[in-house]
């Protein structure tokens, strides 16, 4: 047996037997220490917005809601406030594509192209190969983030239809199914299988077969008037010590082609509904969905790496990926997660199954510190109490790591405002229109006494041009476009080719540049 499937079979028993011979007792908080930590987080943090719920023994024990849906309007936080969960929505499209397993309208061991036969890798073998359940898992060969400049920054005009074809184009990072490496673009893919399969929209498939028989009525997806939707979270970002309001929603909200990777809507009511589910389930829930089709989903499919705060903080030694949902053993406890992220908006649920409890909390800032600290508080709280750092003692180790390496990447990121302004004349034999099979087209053209790049289908990548260090980067004119890249020019055969570079080899996989392809195809207009 290969040793990867010797791993995951290990993985499978020990999730199935949930260390019953040797875990220990969860402890039940207080929900005054839940009340004081959360505070605590909010102050250290600063945070515009918070809405936290905890469960002991299948029953609410803690709502906690603070803070404005947008800073300075007066508009507090509530249990029905909405906060778009990000990628903590790949459970809720797993579980629709469970459901229609469970009908027997597809099986996870179905071929993609059984049910969407215009999908391609960019290996034929893969692409003959690779099932409904490897779409979910992140096996695929994809390079993190591989293709996510199709969905973000929102809003863009990349359409469905634009990623499943565009998917063919993304060279593959690694064998497939030899390892794991996070994902977006095929849970959109899983997305419209659902959708062939159901004979209707990702979005009405998930209001039919999710969100109405859970009763998750603080639930939204697709696209809805801002005015009609009660309380709704605004992101923030921390500019100059303050909290700032960015990438606001507008009047009309569009549809989201990103919706089953990280394009759902809950509030806090929503969202403690949905951990019941899992950790307590009715005898009705029990019916949506059964015991065979929960197992899948909390069954360990593709082993992760456990990084090394883990294993020093929670003594972590298993960490794999199920549908939708991280696995993992946490101070002897198992433990069933996801996270979300997407632009100022941060969000974790967490799962203790055995002891019936969990959390989950939703923050409309820029909280990736603030999360791990208040979820690494909120775990020991169950598990540990007694060997728990508290809110101080974790964000002091998250503000004070180790130094980087010299030479590290993190330590060699040149300071962008050094740039100066590239003229047209310097980009003269570069300039004009050039196109990516993927990610289409852009131009590179004069802007008064500078040059300007400009994507046609991702109207917010727009910036000038800049020499620094001997290379051209792009500062983007818009503040929330993540990562700024470098531009690297060439000829082959006499023809031109630009490729491109995130200017922070650690930032953001999801400014995905490495993997884009561009030939010039025309003149400036």
């Amino acid at each position: 047996m290969p040793v990867l499937l010797r791993l995951l079979a290990g993985l499978a028993c020990l999730c199935a037997a949930g260390f019953a011979a040797a875990q220990p007792q969860v402890a039940v908080p207080s929900p005054e220490a839940i009340d004081a930590a959360v505070r605590e987080v909010v102050a250290r943090y600063q945070l515009p917005g918070i809405a936290v719920g905890v469960v002991a023994d299948g029953q609410v024990l803690y709502r906690g809601t603070f803070g404005e849906t947008r800073v300075g309007s007066g508009d507090p936080i509530t249990v029905h406030t909405q906060f778009k969960i990000a990628s903590n929505s790949k459970a809720f499209t797993a579980a629709l594509l469970a459901r229609l397993v469970q009908q027997g309208r597809l099986r996870w061991e179905d071929p993609v192209v059984r049910h969407l036969p215009g999908f391609a890798m960019a290996d034929p073998w893969v692409t003959r190969h690779i099932t409904v359940r490897d779409l979910l898992v992140h096996n695929s060969g994809l390079a993190e983030g591989g293709g996510d400049l199709m969905l973000w920054p929102e809003p863009n005009l990349f359409t469905r239809a634009d990623i499943v074809r565009g998917v063919r184009h993304i060279p593959l990072a690694y064998d497939f199914r030899a390892g794991y490496a996070y994902d977006n673009l095929l849970y959109v893919v899983a997305g419209e299988v659902a959708a062939a399969v159901g004979g209707a929209s990702y979005e009405d498939l998930l209001r039919r077969e999710v969100f109405a028989p859970l009763g998750l009525d603080g639930c939204r997806v697709g696209a809805f008037a801002l005015a009609d939707a009660g309380s709704v979270a605004q992101p923030h970002a921390r500019r100059d010590g303050r909290n700032v309001p960015t990438r606001p929603d507008p009047a009309q909200v569009p549809e989201s082609a990103a919706a089953a990777a990280g394009g759902i809507r809950c509030d806090l009511e929503a969202m403690l509904a949905w951990l019941r589910n899992w950790l307590a389930p009715e005898a009705a829930q029990l019916q949506w969905l059964g015991p065979e089709q929960r197992a899948q989903m909390l069954r360990a499919h593709t082993p992760m790496p456990v990084p090394v705060l883990r294993r020093r903080w929670d003594n972590t030694h298993v960490l794999a990926y199920g549908l939708g949902l991280r696995l993992a053993d946490a101070d002897g406890q198992w433990t069933v997660s996801h996270t979300g992220t997407l632009g100022g908006m941060y969000s974790m649920l967490l799962m203790l199954p055995d002891a019936r409890s969990g959390f989950v909390f939703m923050i409309n800032g820029d909280a990736g510190q603030a999360r791990s600290v208040l979820g690494e508080v909120l775990l020991k709280l169950f598990t540990a109490p007694a060997r728990s750092l508290g809110v101080a003692g974790y964000a002091d180790e998250l503000a004070h790591p180790a130094a980087a390496p010299a030479g590290s990447p993190a330590a060699a990121v040149p300071d962008i405002a050094r740039r100066v302004a590239a003229t047209p004349a310097q980009l003269r034999p570069w300039l004009g229109r050039w196109r990516d099979p993927w990610f289409g087209e852009v131009a590179l053209c004069p802007a008064g006494d500078g040059v300007e790049w400009r994507s046609a289908k991702s109207p917010r990548m727009h910036g000038r041009v800049g020499l620094l260090d001997g290379r051209y980067v792009v500062k983007w004119d818009d503040e929330a476009v993540d990562e700024d890249p470098v531009l690297l020019f060439a000829r082959t055969s006499g023809r031109p080719l630009l490729r491109m570079q995130r200017l922070n080899p650690a930032g953001d996989t999801s400014s995905d540049y490495e993997h884009l392809r561009f030939v010039r195809v025309g003149g400036c207009r």
